[in-house]
């Protein structure tokens, strides 16, 4: 009696034990699968950082939603590749510091490539740009020269304070040791509208953002024929990130080649945007 109960005691502690094996094992590999299923399910997000106050190619439309011509772009690629796209309003100023801890993964905001190379990797340049002089229409200045002992405005850490600082060729330092002072603001709109009061006597900007203005209030404005500097846009990833920077041109190729982007250049065409301005 004793040795078949003990035969019994051992066969039941030998099928728990393969029960509880087997549930070990099915549990695992449910959990590995869940994981593989949840990270398959789950599409990239491209986080782009931008100027909200940067029209026409990032803004706050009348609608009170983001818009704006490299916005919509954005929103094209992330279509075409399958991604999510996150749009994140930054201080420009925190640029740097935003894309090196990865709270966004890009900086596609008219943002110009030359003279910062070294600090991004960038996708293949794809619209072609100048950095500009704007004035009042009734200033009476004309030319560069004409900003002798006059206030000119700029963005803070733009393309345009870059090269009224740079005193390399190609830089403009030496046009601006005539101005009676170099000032920099937050934003472009603030900057127009310091011009529009007459604080200021003349504001250094894209020229995107100049046809934007002078759109917007035809015949206040007038823009200088010597351009500061010609330069391109393209989409500023961590230094690095050479894959992504090739899949943003690859679907930007595409984009243009089926119309998309000839479409949206017409989008923003009473915006300052051209056709004849793409380079891609």
């Amino acid at each position: 009696m004793k040795k078949k109960l003990k035969g019994i005691v051992v066969a039941a502690a030998t099928l728990a034990l393969a029960a509880v094996m087997l549930a070990g094992c099915s549990g695992g590999g449910d959990a590995q699968k869940s994981d593989e299923g949840n990270a398959g399910d789950a599409p990239f997000t491209l986080t782009v950082g931008f100027d909200q106050s940067y029209p026409p190619y990032g803004y706050v439309g009348d609608d009170g939603q983001f818009t704006g011509f490299d916005l919509d772009l954005a929103k094209a690629v992330c279509e075409k590749m399958g991604w999510e796209l996150k749009l994140e309003p930054i201080d420009w100023d925190a640029k740097d510091a935003l894309l090196g801890s990865g709270s966004i993964n890009c900086i596609w905001n008219g943002f110009t490539m030359e003279g910062r190379e070294d600090g991004y990797t960038f996708s293949e340049p794809y619209m072609l740009n100048e950095q500009v002089v704007v004035a009042k229409a009734d200033s009476g200045i004309k030319t560069l020269e004409d900003l002798n002992g006059k206030v000119v405005m700029t963005q803070v850490d733009s393309a345009a304070l870059d090269v009224l600082e740079n005193e390399e060729e190609g830089g403009q330092a030496a046009l601006a040791a005539t101005f009676k002072e170099l000032q920099t603001i937050g934003d472009y709109n603030n900057a127009f509208m310091q011009l529009e009061s007459g604080m200021v006597d003349a504001v250094a900007c894209d020229l995107s953002i100049a046809a934007f203005q002078m759109a917007a209030k035809s015949g206040a404005y007038v823009q200088m024929d010597e351009p500061l500097s010609t330069e391109h846009y393209a989409v500023g990833f961590k230094k690095g990130d050479s894959d992504l920077a090739k899949q943003v041109t690859d679907a930007l190729k595409a984009l243009d080649e089926d119309g998309t982007v000839k479409q949206l250049c017409e989008k923003y065409a009473d915006q300052g945007i051209t056709y004849d301005n793409w380079v891609l």
